[in-house]
């Protein structure tokens, strides 16, 4: 999983802008920004169940930058930039429990934010974002036709940098809890379709901006697909895209209109170097945005140890 966001970072903008379309994006840049925190993008392979005893280490490093600010679907006048650099520790442990491979994990965000341009007043800052846990279920395990079929659910815990006087925030503030499922099925036998869905519930912060607001948030969703082609046993080409939508805010009770609608794609490859070492390298950019920010260029790295 490379959690597109897939980090606990959250927004609180309350700088002033002479723009209308600027205000409004910043609103909704406090909960939907970058909107990493809220999806959960998934490697290609990812949903495939490993024996039990296997432990996994894994490192994801991110850069993505935002140029362009939407509301409702329109681009705003404006130059905003935003600029992250996040990491993420990640380790998985794979077991059996009554017939069932379980995967118990955890994952640490870490790294930076930066405003430019029309959203250099937010400033910068850095820290740890909030610890994840989550475990995947099995119900389908075919090795042997590529097929794999699993449910995992993820708590986040409100344990990263946050700071209400801040502009940005590494950590959110609230709890959260998403649910995943993941469908793995080989087309042929180098051509496998890996199929993801996922909800994601928020908590309250009650810490929002300066004045200490109430902020909430609406179940946000989303859809993956990705093709992958084996060019040997050891190296793939992978192409997908993903659809995210819902997640509209609401302010001490007021409905900020900011529903997340996003389509986005990415092309990556992997390469296990050796049986138990692996590389992945990716690239990806928003195609549609409704509202917010939209991401112009991210790339993914993604280093594995299989122990």
């Amino acid at each position: 999983m490379n959690f597109r966001g897939n980090h606990s970072i959250s927004c609180v903008f309350n700088k002033g802008s002479t723009l209308r379309g600027m205000v409004i994006v910043a609103s909704m840049m406090c909960s939907m920004m970058p909107s990493i925190a809220k999806a959960i993008d998934v490697d290609a392979g990812d949903y495939t169940a490993l024996p039990a005893g296997a432990n996994l280490g894994i490192l994801y490093y991110q850069y993505a930058t935002r140029d362009a600010a939407y509301v409702d679907g329109g681009q705003q006048p404006g130059n905003p930039r935003l600029d992250s650099n996040i990491g993420i520790a990640r380790g998985v442990h794979y077991m059996d429990v009554g017939g069932y491979i379980v995967d118990p994990q955890f994952l640490l965000p870490f790294g930076t934010l930066k405003g430019k341009d029309d959203l250099s007043a937010a400033g910068d800052t850095d820290g740890i974002g909030d610890l994840i846990l989550a475990a995947t279920v099995w119900l389908v395990n075919k090795p042997k036709s590529n097929t794999y079929f699993g449910i995992t659910p993820f708590v986040y815990l409100p344990t990263g940098s946050y700071d209400k006087d801040d502009a940005l925030n590494i950590g959110e503030n609230r709890w959260k809890f998403a649910l995943q499922a993941g469908y793995i099925t080989g087309i042929t036998h180098d051509l496998l379709l890996d199929v993801i869905a996922d909800v994601t519930l928020f908590g309250k912060n009650d810490e929002f901006t300066t004045q200490k607001l109430t902020m909430k948030q609406d179940a946000l969703t989303q859809v993956q697909t990705v093709l992958r082609y084996q060019l040997t046993p050891a190296w793939d080409l992978r192409a997908g895209g993903s659809y995210a939508f819902g997640g509209e805010t609401k302010v001490q009770g007021q409905k900020q209109d900011n529903e997340v609608g996003t389509w986005k794609f990415m092309v990556s490859s992997a390469w296990f170097a050796t049986p138990t070492l692996q590389f992945i390298a990716g690239y990806g950019r928003d195609l549609d945005v409704r509202n917010g920010l939209r991401e112009a260029d991210r790339v993914n790295l993604r280093v594995l140890k299989v122990f």
